[in-house]
């Protein structure tokens, strides 16, 4: 219940307001979000490498209403990556792009819009030598991110793909994605979905994302193991003996055992998100666990 109210809060412009103005809010975003600009992701990304963990950066601009909106998206992206190369962080790096953010959701075209500005986020990955992986977003847009997908790996094979294990039909996609050089990652979803297309259960959630993990690395792909379960950690870590996998975990938590992993010699990969549009995301984070509403709450109450 209390999940359901906080993504209902996601979408809600009245709640937006009064997080967004509230005072305190920013010192508990900044937990969860690099920054506002380039410069900010540009620093985040900076300690992070020197720590030993990689990094996939998204930019946050969901709230895409016309081509404009879009173009701007896929401008910020161009000049994050060229930011990054000019600093010599760009080389193994990633950038995670939500297709609704470059016009997946445009009326008339929008899936024509969203292809052709996920190729130009593409192209200037290439050039600056990182990847790029498209963001999966609720189960409405799932059909047309895997079409561009496909179309984007006619040209770019290395671009990655994300699927959702509360999603009922993720097994099927996970056997599908598990193919020679397809970067997957798995995660467990964060978006308000129908019990008629996934599951509500966090134990299902937890029992199917295991079900996917073993078809991945049984796979020819390179899997992304996205989860802050120590569970679900050690079992990739079983399940991926002798081959090549990465774990990811989100910007701000759980930092210690990222540091953790990334010190044992393992790939540790940081999702860092920036930008001005940082309530959705930041309502998300505060619905998939009660400790990140708990320190919210914390914050919101405890001055200095």
């Amino acid at each position: 219940m209390l999940r359901t109210s906080l993504l209902a809060a996601a979408r809600s412009p009245l709640a937006r307001k009064a997080v967004e103005r509230n005072p305190l809010t920013r010192s508990v975003v900044n937990r969860f979000v690099a920054g506002a600009h380039t410069p900010d992701a540009v620093t985040a990304t900076r300690a992070l490498v020197d720590s030993g963990r990689a990094v996939t950066i998204d930019y946050l601009g969901e709230d895409t209403t016309d081509v404009a909106d879009a173009t701007h998206t896929v401008d910020a992206y161009v000049t994050l990556l060229s930011a990054l190369a000019d600093q010599g962080l760009a080389a193994g790096a990633d950038v995670s792009v939500k297709l609704s953010a470059v016009g997946q959701a445009l009326p008339g075209e929008g899936h024509k819009i969203a292809l052709e500005n996920a190729r130009l986020i593409a192209e200037a990955a290439k050039g600056a030598g990182a990847t790029l992986t498209l963001d999966m977003e609720d189960h409405t847009t799932t059909d047309s991110t895997l079409d561009i997908l496909g179309e984007l790996r006619q040209d770019f094979p290395w671009v990655g793909a994300v699927i959702q294990a509360y999603l009922h039909r993720t097994l099927g996609d996970a056997h599908d994605l598990a193919v020679a050089g397809s970067r997957v990652r798995l995660c467990k979803g964060a978006y308000n979905e129908p019990a008629s297309v996934a599951y509500q259960d966090k134990s299902e959630v937890d029992r199917n994302y295991i079900r996917c993990l073993r078809v991945l690395m049984a796979g020819d792909g390179y899997p992304m193991v996205a989860s802050h379960d120590p569970r679900i950690i050690a079992i990739a870590g079983e399940l991926g003996k002798g081959r090549d996998f990465e774990y990811q975990m989100l910007y701000g938590i759980r930092p210690q055992e990222q540091e953790i992993i990334a010190r044992r010699g393992d790939t540790m990969r940081v999702y860092v998100p920036y930008g001005v549009q940082w309530y959705g995301y930041f309502m998300r984070r505060l619905a998939e666990r009660p400790a990140n509403l708990a320190f919210f709450l914390r914050a919101m109450t405890t001055r200095g």
